[in-house]
């Protein structure tokens, strides 16, 4: 099928020098059947609004590297390109929107990001503190008892109470899947995710990509 997009099962023509021959590419690439789509992204780039933005996050990638003996290294972790990235496009006013089983994690985000002299603004995910039932939750998809109070999630609350702000970034530390979409999509400020929720895994979820008991558990039919 041309039209379907299907990079993950290419063995990755693109990135590994320039492209000479368009025939050796899959039928499937869209490189070959998407390439206006491609051009209109090219352009995109160059709009005053993205330039310097992209810019400076391109130069936060290379920085993360350094040539030690001969080798190239990873020298940063997530939190500290945060941090630079904030630093190189201006933005003084940090947003985070956390889940309230990563409360610790977040009160330490936010004490690091403030040392580094950055206005933090912090929303718990169960803020408002409405039950679940008030947000059109039905009353048995409740974890506990679906006669007794439960706190739903809030995401929309944590998006409107940071577009408020108003914040520069915003920042998900750890909001359950499917929340951090509605948050992303509500967001007025450019979202990005230092901690994803997995609660297997303690919060790393490659880890059952790798992890044969994990895969014959979960992933294998």
């Amino acid at each position: 099928m041309a039209d379907k997009l299907n990079c993950a099962r290419c063995k990755g023509y693109c990135g590994g020098g320039e492209i000479k021959d368009k025939d050796d590419l899959p039928d499937f690439c869209p490189m070959i059947n998407k390439e206006q789509l491609l051009n209109e992204a090219k352009s995109r780039y160059l709009d005053s609004d993205l330039t310097e933005f992209y810019s400076q996050t391109t130069l936060i990638e290379k920085e993360g590297y350094e040539e030690v003996r001969g080798k190239r290294i990873p020298v940063r972790p997530r939190i500290v390109e945060l941090i630079e990235l904030g630093k190189k496009l201006g933005m003084k006013k940090i947003g985070i929107a956390f889940c309230s089983g990563l409360s610790e994690e977040a009160k330490k985000i936010v004490e690091i990001l403030e040392n580094k002299e950055f206005e933090v603004s912090s929303v718990r995910c169960k803020c408002g503190n409405f039950d679940k039932t008030e947000l059109g939750v039905p009353k048995k998809y409740k974890i506990g008892n679906p006669k007794e109070y439960e706190a739903g999630c809030n995401p929309l609350a944590q998006a409107y109470l940071l577009n408020d702000v108003p914040t520069d970034i915003n920042v998900i530390v750890g909001l359950c899947v499917g929340h951090d979409m509605i948050f992303t999509k509500e967001s007025q400020a450019p979202v990005t995710t230092l901690i994803v929720k997995d609660r297997y895994t303690g919060h790393n979820p490659a880890t059952s990509i790798y992890n044969n008991y994990h895969k014959r558990a979960f992933l294998e039919d």
